[in-house]
């Protein structure tokens, strides 16, 4: 069995995206790590290669700017991550670049990955997520957080990364995956505020025009957090990779000043699935497999 990491990023030290983080944490389980390293306006490419692992393989590429809907530019550079791997993989492990693995989970990984091995009606397992939200001590629980994704998938004919990259279709159907019993820990929305308003301004753009950005993004230095419907405190403990980035966090985040604006229909739902346990109406971009 062999499994290949794989991921994209750019600019990475301008936006603090913890894409070194990200890659060490699967490192151990993984055989090759293809990085598609986009042109960048730091030394992004510099940093990916001191990991230093003979393990790293690095694909220089060149976003097209000019691709703004729907953040198709993110999906067509995973895809060339994905046609990178080398022709013997039996997994192709993608993690974006603020996604961590914490290590308590490799052992389980390492084990679905090679329970499925050789049945391909798995062609992907699938993950839990948890999101962290302002701080590293805060995750978004409300209905606005998806709560899995597909992130182990078997290279094959047709397999295409799908939408903004946030999972993968093969031939535009939705895979048939497994649960991997772990969790992916999503650091996209825990930064400095500085750092997180210049991400916003630029990562909007791979959806939408300067003029959606420059109304909808508010003006400023600092992201405003307080724009959040739910948050609870995080009871567990973060990947050992992830430690040093957590201590140097200078800034803070008082959510008893929040203002949440959730919609009557969002807050219904909400309030149900906090009863029940049970997400209605939810999107999966999935088929999960019973056994």
């Amino acid at each position: 069995m062999k499994i290949s990491g794989f991921t994209i990023v750019r600019n990475a030290l301008k936006y603090d995206y913890p894409v070194v983080e990200s890659i060490t944490s699967i490192l151990p389980i993984c055989d090759e790590f293809v990085v598609c390293v986009g042109q960048s306006e730091d030394a992004t490419r510099q940093l990916v290669a001191d990991i230093g692992s003979p393990k790293l393989r690095i694909v220089d590429s060149q976003w097209d700017d000019g691709l703004r809907q729907g953040g198709r530019v993110l999906a067509l550079e995973t895809d060339k991550a994905l046609a990178a791997l080398a022709p013997d993989t039996t997994w192709g492990f993608y993690l974006q670049a603020d996604e961590v693995v914490h290590e308590q989970y490799l052992e389980a990984i390492a084990q679905a990955a090679a329970r499925h091995q050789h049945n391909p009606q798995v062609e992907g397992l699938l993950f839990n997520y948890t999101h962290f939200y302002g701080t590293y001590r805060h995750v978004g629980d409300s209905r606005r957080w998806y709560r899995h994704e597909v992130r182990l998938v078997r290279p094959a004919a047709g397999l295409r990364s799908y939408r903004d990259a946030q999972g993968f279709r093969r031939d535009g159907r939705k895979l048939h995956v497994m649960s991997a019993n772990a969790h992916i820990y999503h650091y996209g929305w825990v930064k400095n505020p500085r750092f997180q308003q210049a991400k916003q301004l630029n990562f909007n753009r791979y959806w939408h025009s300067d003029d959606w950005v420059a109304h909808h993004v508010p003006a400023g230095e600092l992201y405003d957090y307080s724009h959040i419907d739910s948050v609870v405190a995080f009871a567990g403990t973060h990947p050992a990779v992830m430690r040093a980035r957590v201590a140097a966090a200078d800034w803070d985040v008082d959510f008893s000043q929040a203002r949440p604006r959730p919609r009557l229909k969002e807050r219904l739902l909400n309030g149900l699935e906090h009863l029940t346990g049970q997400r209605w109406f939810e999107y999966k971009n999935y088929v999960l497999m019973r056994g």
